[in-house]
């Protein structure tokens, strides 16, 4: 029999748990009510997360760690190979500031968010005193640097996107026809309209011959780190190689990740502090583990929950 709670507030979580004794494991996302809830209707449960959330966790961190590199993906030269630690212990700027308001209060949060972290405080309790977001918070504290916290605003998903590719292989065969580009991918059935591929052809037409290429945007770099091998096509994986040839620091974050893969797929919790000691030597930034590994205890969270 299934139950189906009718909110997802932790008073009626806590409620059915109260009325449904012994209960020892309580799998969960990683939402505050359920935890709350959790705590309160099973103090002497487990609490552990789910594979799934556990490497859409694992996602973000990297998310993480691949903005943190971003120059990286736009230099061809290949980076100076320093020590990683060190890198992290300069507090000083990637760049130039970036300025407006939205940028200086940024900043000044970035900067309360790290002061009250030194201080000992958790990041809930910061988010409590600031006004803030658990998650801008915790965004805030794992960024290295403040100029981190600003997203990359890229282009807006469009229908046009799987299809790119395909235009942009028949211009350079010589094939500048809007409309015959357009009934070609009608004949495939693409929901694309006119205008959609005459303004992509437009920007075809405006780029130079000898462009450079595009670097890849810190989300896709993401999906390629974070999906299987086999699920990326040819021309990804040989952008992925590119990217980790040039940054050492993403190429060690790659590792990391497929080590906590193996450890997912393979149920090898045994090495899991390994990889913990492992993630935290190499001081990447939002794969950094905060917390202390915990393997038993009433009322506390499954310890690859809290990595990174």
């Amino acid at each position: 029999m299934v139950d189906a709670l009718p909110t997802r507030a932790s008073g009626p979580l806590a409620e059915w748990l109260t009325t449904h004794p012994g209960v020892e494991i309580i799998c969960r996302d990683r939402a505050g009510a359920y935890a709350e809830g959790a705590r309160l209707g099973a103090p002497d449960a487990l609490q552990v997360a789910d594979r799934f959330h556990l490497w859409q966790g694992l996602g973000r961190a990297v998310e993480t760690c691949v903005a943190a590199h971003r120059e990286c993906l736009r230099t061809p030269a290949p980076p100076k190979r320093s020590n990683v630690a060190s890198r992290q212990d300069d507090s000083g700027p990637a760049g130039p500031d970036p300025v407006g308001r939205r940028a200086q209060r940024k900043k000044a949060a970035h900067a309360m968010v790290h002061e009250l972290l030194a201080q000992g405080h958790s990041c809930r309790a910061i988010a409590r005193h600031l006004g803030l977001g658990l998650n801008t918070v915790l965004r805030y504290a794992r960024a290295v640097h403040w100029q981190d916290t600003l997203r990359e605003n890229g282009p807006r998903p469009s229908r046009l996107d799987p299809y790119k590719p395909y235009l942009e292989r028949r211009f350079a065969a010589g094939c500048t026809s809007v409309t015959r580009l357009h009934r070609e991918l009608l004949a495939e059935n693409a929901p694309v309209t006119y205008a959609m591929v005459r303004a992509y052809v437009a920007t075809l037409r405006a780029t130079p011959p000898d462009a450079p290429p595009l670097p890849p945007k810190v989300r896709q770099v993401t999906g390629w780190l974070t999906r299987h091998p086999t699920a990326l096509s040819e021309e990804d994986r040989a952008a992925l190689k590119d990217v980790l040839a040039r940054c050492f620091e993403l190429d060690s974050a790659a590792e990391h990740v497929r080590g906590f893969g193996e450890i997912l797929t393979g149920r090898l919790g045994a090495t899991l502090p390994a990889w913990i000691e492992a993630v935290d030597a190499s001081q990447l930034p939002g794969l950094r583990c905060r917390r202390r590994l915990v393997t038993t205890g009433p009322a506390r969270s499954c310890p690859v929950n809290q990595a990174g």
